[in-house]
């Protein structure tokens, strides 16, 4: 369930990004609330010109930056490494200064792909990172100019992202079934799929606690829904989820095939799974297990 604010907490919030999944899903949420809203175009905010980052910044003068954005397209970033500097980095530090000079806190996302992904157990907080890709070391260098800068910051790591809004794995897969009787899907990369809704649950909380005036514990937190599992078996939970509720009205075989099959120009971590015990223990309520959100979402998409 979303945190809901105390009427009488309002707050001023700059969203960039917020057609993206988490975005969208945040704007729903808050649009139920008291909250002043700023959802900048990328016409007026476009992280590939970390100028206009600042510009925006200046000029909403807002009570908190909540930071969505990012250059996610992973393959592509091998070969557009100026683009994806541009927005996961430069206008990261940017928003950072600009932040700092006006005192405004930000709630930043950010990825697993941080991490080389050679654990054998969940990454905490503080182990060594150590990107294998574009988007990983991009994503890392903005982090640390946020962290580096401002102290009023909580950057939210997350994972294998999913939900109603924008393009996933789900909506991937959901399309395939209609076209395709077999799938090969990947089954040794490990992680923790994370409902889109979750992770607004966690900024919400953060942000009822900046309305309400409440001490933060300000850093860096792991925010993925409960579970881990590999892409072979989300696959095939989606499938019998969606099957189950009439989303789909067939289930292909689903083939596990090792990640050498299908290469891509971006390596994955092979294992990405985090920890979340830090975020569960400040927020005290653990995020549900990911095949909740999972139900959610067909369910949405099920009555449109």
């Amino acid at each position: 369930m979303a945190t809901e604010f105390a009427s009488e907490a309002s707050l001023k919030i700059l969203i960039f990004g917020h057609n993206g999944q988490v975005g969208s899903s945040l704007v729903e949420q808050l649009n139920q609330q008291d909250q002043t809203l700023i959802c900048p175009s990328r016409t007026e905010a476009d992280f590939a010109h970390p100028e206009q980052i600042t510009q925006c910044i200046e000029s909403y003068q807002p009570d908190v930056i909540v930071n969505a954005c990012a250059y996610t397209a992973v393959d592509k970033a091998e070969s557009d490494q100026a683009t994806a500097d541009a927005v996961n980095h430069l206008s990261v530090a940017a928003m950072a200064q600009a932040a700092l000079a006006a005192d405004i806190p930000v709630i930043h996302i950010s990825t697993d792909y941080v991490f080389p992904g050679d654990a054998k157990q969940p990454y905490l907080e503080d182990d060594a990172t150590g990107p294998h890709s574009v988007y990983g070391q991009t994503k890392l260098d903005g982090d640390l100019a946020l962290a580096n800068t401002l102290p009023k910051q909580v950057t939210l790591r997350t994972s294998w992202v999913f939900g109603e809004y924008g393009n996933n794995f789900v909506k991937t897969m959901l399309r395939l079934a209609e076209s395709r009787d077999e799938l090969n899907v990947v089954a040794d990369q490990h992680g923790k799929p994370t409902y889109a809704g979750d992770i607004v649950t966690s900024i919400l909380a953060f942000l009822k606690a900046l309305a309400e005036q409440k001490p933060i514990v300000w850093g860096t937190y792991h925010c993925s829904s409960a579970g881990e599992t590999t892409w072979h078996g989300f696959a095939e939970a989606i499938f019998a989820e969606a099957k189950s509720l009439g989303v789909i009205s067939k289930t292909p075989k689903v083939h596990p095939i090792p990640s050498s099959d299908f290469p891509t120009p971006a390596p994955r971590p092979a294992y990405s799974v985090l920890n979340t015990d830090k975020l569960n223990a400040t927020l005290a309520q653990p995020l549900p297990h990911w095949s909740e959100g999972l139900h959610k979402m067909l369910r949405h998409l099920q009555q449109g």
